[in-house]
């Protein structure tokens, strides 16, 4: 049973409900899907960091859901917070045994595109990708960061139960005075014609479903499963000027031209050469077009 404080603290700010977690179960696990348990939890430190530690005892399609992230992570092991219940922070669980290894490095890439579709049909919000795994939304004239994605290995080798655990924060009723940074937005500022959390929530997973089964059906090709036309298509990278910062602290500039077979940004810099970028913080250095 619920302690009497703890369900006071749920309902805390009733412009931000909790999530109905016995809801989402009926409408997302069944038989022959990909989603096989979902767990709410009222608080933890890292919904990632929490599902890697239980990968190899479960099966693929576990998803975790926090209303409250205390030690979330990013990129390059940034740290993050946001208020209770103000956003989506979940993870899952998959585990593409059948898909060469060197494919898996479309899985965050994939992502981004299952939840930026997700998002506009069932909330109007136009959301962009910025390469390799940020999400945007347009506040008034000015693109924001929304969200964030994080892919991560977890459960031994491949085969063995080892997979990926990919977390997603993703910013829903945030206000201007709760931003962390200036350059941070929401989905409600963002104009989204819903920020119910359970119906966000539905969309993105049943999105990431649809994507990650032509994925893998395609034997995790790009090409033939349609990702990376997808991929092009909503990335707000290409057509550019950027600036990558690089391992070993290079950088390179150049403009952003395509997204290759394998995932990486190619740009094409002031000398006339195409260089592939696999790893490495994106700065948009001018607007699109």
């Amino acid at each position: 049973m619920t302690p009497p404080d703890a369900e006071d603290n749920r309902w805390s700010d009733l412009a931000r409900p909790p999530l109905n977690a016995a809801s989402l179960r009926r409408t997302l696990l069944r038989e022959g899907g990909l989603w096989t348990s979902l767990d709410v939890v009222p608080t933890t430190g890292s919904t990632n960091t929490d599902l890697a530690a239980r990968a190899g005892d479960l099966a693929e399609g576990a998803v975790l859901v926090a209303e409250e992230q205390s030690a979330a992570r990013g990129r390059l092991d940034r740290r993050w917070s946001a208020p209770a219940r103000s956003g989506l922070f979940f993870s899952v669980l998959l585990k593409p045994a059948e898909v060469p290894v060197e494919r898996w490095g479309w899985l965050p890439l994939l992502t981004g595109v299952a939840v930026a579709s997700g998002l506009s049909r069932v909330a109007g919000v136009d959301t962009a990708l910025k390469w390799p795994n940020d999400l945007l939304v347009t506040v008034g004239e000015q693109e924001r960061k929304a969200g964030g994605i994080l892919v991560e290995r977890a459960g031994g080798p491949v085969g063995s139960g080892g997979g990926v655990v990919i977390g997603i924060g993703l910013n829903v009723t945030l206000r201007e005075d709760e931003l962390p940074v200036p350059t941070a937005g929401s989905l409600a500022l963002a104009g989204a014609s819903t920020t119910d959390r359970d119906t966000l929530l539905r969309a993105v997973l049943r999105s990431l479903e649809h994507w990650y089964g032509l994925w893998r059906d395609a034997d995790g090709d790009p090409g033939a499963s349609r990702l990376q036309e997808a991929y092009a298509a909503g990335c707000a990278t290409l057509g550019r000027r950027v600036r990558a910062e690089l391992p070993g602290d290079r950088a390179l500039v150049g403009e952003a031209v395509a997204v290759d077979g394998d995932g990486r940004l190619v740009l094409a810099t002031g000398d006339g050469v195409q260089e592939p970028v696999g790893a490495g913080d994106i700065v948009h250095l001018r607007p699109a077009g």
